[in-house]
């Protein structure tokens, strides 16, 4: 195999996976930015897009930083249409397992908690693991090989993906092509973080993945604690 370039960038557009959200903060100079800004700065939350009902609480804030947790990953009950992995005991290690790493389709559904990948982070933590410090964040080489350095430390997935090529009127052609990955919860694989499990309401952690979600969405009260939430 080779690169795929024959074609336009949006035309065969996939997220890389979500690991690499976090050090392109670091790498791009958004935290430095930030914590120039406000330097008193700890705690970051992180969450998916998809994960329509996650905000700052200062209660799960106040347990995160009780426990004093390097990384605390907010978790939900499981129902049927969660799949992807979700908490288990590896090893005799409580961590967040990928649907993608497990040996078995049928193991996922076992498992009692799902990963709503909402995240509260120590900054400083963050760095350590690392290998950096906030004097580091303007510094692009040693940025760099400190996230090749702990990229190679955990697992990559290969999954396949579709691309499509459009060309002349109306035609296009799709070929599969083969991505490699890394996921932001494999961080709990790492020894040397102490990372927290949240139980949170099904409201704030589910996450809306397919259109076929909606209804159950709507009835389930979601939809509701969503709008009281925002000012439309």
């Amino acid at each position: 195999g080779g690169d795929y370039t024959d074609n336009l960038p949006m035309q065969c557009l996939h997220p890389v996976g979500h690991w690499f959200e976090v050090p392109n903060l670091i790498r791009n100079g958004t935290l430095a930015d930030l914590l120039d800004e406000r330097p008193q700065l700890k705690t970051l939350m992180l969450h998916n897009i998809d994960t329509t009902g996650a905000q700052l609480d200062p209660g799960i804030l106040g347990m995160h930083l009780e426990a004093g947790s390097d990384l605390s990953f907010e978790v939900i009950p499981r129902r049927i249409q969660d799949a992807g992995g979700g908490l288990a005991r590896v090893n005799g290690r409580v961590q967040l397992i990928e649907g993608l790493a497990l040996p078995s389709e049928e193991l996922d559904y076992e498992l009692s908690y799902y990963n709503s990948m909402t995240t509260w982070i120590s900054i400083d933590s963050l760095l350590t693991t690392f290998g950096l410090a906030r004097a580091d964040l303007r510094d692009q080489v040693k940025i760099s090989k400190a996230i090749r350095t702990l990229g190679a430390r955990l697992p990559t997935y290969v999954t396949l993906k579709d691309v499509k090529k459009r060309w002349g009127h109306g035609q296009e052609d799709v070929f599969p092509v083969s991505q490699y990955e890394k996921l932001w919860s494999d961080m709990t694989l790492l020894p040397e973080l102490n990372c927290s499990f949240i139980q949170v309401d099904r409201m704030r952690g589910q996450q809306l993945k397919d259109p076929a979600q909606l209804d159950p969405w709507v009835k389930d009260g979601s939809a509701a604690y969503i709008e009281n939430l925002c000012s439309f």
